[in-house]
């Protein structure tokens, strides 16, 4: 929805903010402002027009007393709920937009008011009096947000890149370790040395820029409710509602898998209403394995929409990459972030400023290969630690060989290893595993993880980045605060599994074809073009000769292997080829 940024100190110059805004024009091209409230600050902001896109709603929002303002990127889904709590206490209001809301609330019920916000966010409130800040960001880590601190300066923005450009800081190798097996740098940071990430679901009250400390978002006590599928129901219909309702035009991501067809599914039997919706279609020679068009175009039969089908290329992949680098703040090596661009391009050309994905469906309803071979590590542990030795080293299909040489001991590190591109290296599973939380039983630790670090790092971060480089906002229902507060009370692991409210809602609307669809991942047909050895093939292979050879010293050496003879390593690491080429790209501009 926007940009925001602070810097506060020796580095807070116009000319520093400038540049931090520059970054982020792309986040809110409708409106941007920049002020200095106090020598030794700088304020600046990028806003993307969505809730009351009127100029009534700018930022910064001052208070009506001018004691305080408010800048900050993201949407707050209950505030219709609290304006009209507040305007019970006499509060009365100039404006149609959340912003204020979040601001009059903030500002009558402080740290302890963050406890009822619903919705995705990060904000930095600022009191002029105190000469105080606040700042936090949700707890699902659906809006970034990056900082750098050190003896003279704090900066905050929504861009890693722009403080990167501020404080002259190159592209850190170090992180090119995690990145290769992880497809993101360490949680926590970026690709640059001190720039990291604020993490998800804490907030900061700052009244010295050169010391503070992070707490984590305080909650309230939820009620119980009977976890079945008739409360999940009604919950996922509450979230698609208040979530695909906006003040702008609204579409859909509509892969014909079953997450997003089930979110369109709710939203025309509740509303009637029918909204555009943007699909893929690949190249006739492969669609027989890559169907999305062909499902979504089956899906919009029984429930119309205004259905865009994109086709994607080889030709058309290469065309549009340039432009699709320069817009990657930090890089994530999954095919998804390159569709995404793509299909909010063709969105931006119909006017579209949200579009609604099933981000998060998979994560934490146990939708991924890796979660349902997990569970066949669990219940067959001790056999399959002994039979590793035996069938690691036959020369299985590429899924049965990973599985095998996959499996430790330690849970946690199999789970990773499932996860990775490649089973980890040592040092990169330590630094990972203190993000496991320990009380939690194997299975469920496991979708915990992913919900808490794959979907901000990667998910998430590659949603944000492909939509808000177009000026549109992402929206992800599954990951509606309320939903994710009722995913937490379950412990059935069997509801946890290959999403089965999901499938079972799907068939309950007539869907039993989509339910029914094998699951195959969000992507580009990686194998098929670099099989047919074409113009991609050319282009990745010739670039990850050179970047290995100029990077050698930051590259595992089976890394490095890779890059010197990627053709060997296609039908075994096809995506790991990707993930390294984005890399090598990304890293060769940004030192450009």
């Amino acid at each position: 929805m926007c940009g925001i940024h602070l810097l506060w100190g020796k580095e807070a110059k116009e000319e520093n903010i400038q540049i931090l805004l520059e970054a982020g024009r792309h986040r809110g091209p409708d409106q941007e402002a920049s002020l200095s409230p106090w020598p030794g600050i700088w304020i600046g902001v990028n806003r993307l027009r969505v809730s009351d896109p009127s100029p009534t709603a700018d930022q910064p929002f001052w208070t009506s007393d001018q004691h305080a303002f408010l800048i900050w990127n993201g949407e707050l889904y209950n505030s219709k709920e609290l304006k009209a709590l507040l305007t019970t206490m006499g509060h009365t209001f100039v404006s149609d937009s959340d912003t204020e809301v979040l601001l009059v609330w903030l500002r009558s019920f402080g740290e302890k008011g963050m406890s009822r916000l619903k919705g995705m966010f990060s904000f930095i409130l600022v009191d002029v009096v105190n000469k105080s800040i606040l700042t936090a960001r949700d707890p699902s880590g659906e809006k970034p947000l990056y900082f750098k601190q050190d003896i003279d300066t704090l900066c905050i923005s929504s861009t890693a890149s722009g403080i990167a450009q501020v404080f002259g800081i190159p592209v850190d190798p170090r992180s090119f370790s995690n990145y290769s097996y992880l497809r993101a740098p360490r949680h926590g940071h970026s690709f640059f040395n001190g720039i990291k990430n604020w993490r998800p679901g804490q907030f900061s009250s700052i009244q010295n820029h050169l010391s503070f400390r992070f707490d984590p978002l305080p909650e309230t006590q939820s009620p119980k409710v009977d976890l079945t599928l008739e409360t999940f129901e009604e919950k996922l219909r509450h979230a698609v509602t208040r979530q695909i309702q906006a003040d702008v035009p609204a579409g859909m991501l509509l892969s014909g898998g079953a997450d997003s067809s089930l979110l369109y599914a709710i939203w025309h039997k509740e509303t009637g209403e029918r909204l555009p919706a943007f699909t893929l279609e690949v190249e006739p020679k492969y669609q027989g394995k890559y169907q999305d068009a062909k499902y979504s175009k089956a899906f919009a039969q029984q429930f119309p929409c205004d259905l865009v089908s994109v086709p994607i290329t080889q030709e058309i992949f290469l065309s549009e990459w340039d432009e699709f680098l320069a817009s990657v703040d930090q890089p994530v090596g999954d095919s998804a972030g390159f569709l995404l661009w793509f299909l909010g391009k063709k969105a931006k050309e119909k006017g579209i400023k949200v579009l609604i994905s099933g981000a998060g469906a998979d994560e934490l309803w146990g939708g991924y290969r890796r979660h349902s071979a997990f569970q066949t590590y669990l219940a067959h542990k001790d056999w399959l630690l002994w039979a590793k030795p035996f069938m690691q080293n036959l020369p299985l299909p590429r899924e049965y060989s990973k599985f095998f040489k996959s499996i430790k001991s330690s849970e946690n590190h199999t789970f990773l290893n499932f996860s990775g591109l490649r089973p980890v290296p040592k040092e990169v599973y330590e630094y990972v595993d203190r993000f496991f939380v320990k009380n939690l039983p194997p299975y469920k630790r496991a979708l915990d993880f992913d919900r808490k670090v794959y979907l901000v790092e990667d998910i998430l971060k590659i949603q944000d980045q492909s939509l808000m480089a177009h000026g549109i906002e992402g929206r992800s229902p599954y990951l509606d605060s309320d939903l994710v507060d009722f995913w937490r009370k379950v412990e059935n692991e069997d509801l946890l599994t290959e999403k089965k409210w999901i499938h079972e809602l799907l068939n309950q609307h007539g869907l039993e074809e989509i339910s029914n669809r094998p699951k195959l991942g969000f992507g580009l047909p990686l194998l098929e073009w670099f099989l047919d050895g074409g113009p991609v093939a050319k282009r990745v292979f010739s670039i990850l000769k050179k970047f290995g050879q100029s990077h050698q010293k930051d590259l595992a050496d089976e890394i490095f292997q890779i890059t010197q003879t990627p053709e060997k390593f296609v039908k075994s690491d096809f995506l790991m080829l990707y993930n390294l080429f984005l890399l090598a790209e990304w890293v060769n501009l940004r030192n450009a």
